[in-house]
């Protein structure tokens, strides 16, 4: 079965910032799946310097951190 969630968090590990992401996306009850950057080059030279970075499925679109409870209901919703 295919994953279907809509929101991909790209993140890597020991990240504080990252953890305190995925609480957030959480207690929203986000299906998402994550991505450690660590994995690619092309990704850790993308995303670096701006994790946690919540990406949209359907369009792309990116939430970057810092995003409170409002911007990423906002965000979801759009």
């Amino acid at each position: 079965m295919p994953n279907e969630a809509a929101f991909t968090l790209f993140h890597t590990d020991m990240c504080h910032l990252c953890e305190q992401a995925q609480e957030l996306i959480a207690s929203l009850g986000i299906m998402y799946n994550t991505q450690d950057i660590c994995e690619s080059d092309v990704l850790a030279e993308r995303y670096g310097t701006r994790i946690p970075v919540l990406m949209r499925q359907r369009d792309h679109a990116e939430l970057n951190w810092p995003f409170d409870i409002a911007q990423l209901t906002q965000f979801i919703g759009a």
